[in-house]
């Protein structure tokens, strides 16, 4: 397992929510391990629970195109990419080979590597040079907390009438209530969190899942 889980659970509660979600395979133990192997940067792969959340989203919502911002090692895309439907496509943007090296191996272990195209490059790069028409079912936002706002505004106008937006760490262990704490990443999630509550193109509810989960739909 990770050690990774939602900062207000205890040991005993955080092992009462993992055992009574889905268990880790072969292929999700050997992800976990690889990315135990980065050392604390490990701490950056969702945690099952989170990863077995997202697939249940998506499969509810049977996206032909998903997007994910912020890939790392490839947790949270292998739980995505087994959720498509047989047409669904994701798109991984990440700007590390490293990292998404890692997730690469495990895509061909459990036979998703086909349904996921991987651009190594900065992501809003990659959202901006999307074509106008593809509209998008499914996104995850978990990369740099500074770009959240901009990546979420590549991503509503092209949002698709059933999709959703799954944003991660938006509660950021607390700190988004502590007034001391200004550092970019936590005024910067503060004005993510601001923004889209009072943005009337959506409708949202911020979930204690995790470090947070934003979870937002057209309204």
């Amino acid at each position: 397992m990770t050690g990774h889980r939602s900062f207000f659970l205890d040991e005993a509660l955080d092992g009462y929510v993992q055992a009574h979600s889905p268990a880790v395979d072969d292929v999700q133990q050997s992800l976990i391990g690889a990315t135990a192997a980065l050392g604390p940067l490990a701490r950056m792969q969702v945690a099952p629970d989170q990863a077995a959340f997202l697939a249940v989203l998506v499969a509810a919502v049977r996206p032909s195109f998903a997007v994910e911002v912020g890939t790392f090692t490839g947790f949270s895309s292998l739980a995505i990419a087994r959720a498509l439907p047989a047409v669904g496509r994701l798109l991984c943007c990440d700007v590390s080979t490293e990292w998404t090296d890692i997730a690469r191996r495990h895509w061909a272990m459990a036979g998703v590597d086909d349904r996921i195209d991987l651009v190594v490059a900065p992501a809003l790069e990659t959202l901006r040079a999307l074509p106008a028409e593809q509209h998008v079912d499914f996104a995850f936002l978990d990369a740099d907390k500074t770009g959240y706002l901009a990546y979420y505004e590549e991503l509503v106008p092209r949002l698709s009438p059933h999709a959703l937006i799954a944003v991660d760490n938006v509660l950021w262990s607390g700190r988004v209530l502590d007034a001391g704490a200004e550092d970019a990443d936590t005024v910067a999630l503060r004005a993510f969190n601001d923004h889209v509550i009072a943005d009337d193109r959506v409708t949202s509810v911020l979930l204690s899942v995790g470090d947070g989960v934003n979870l937002i739909r057209l309204a």
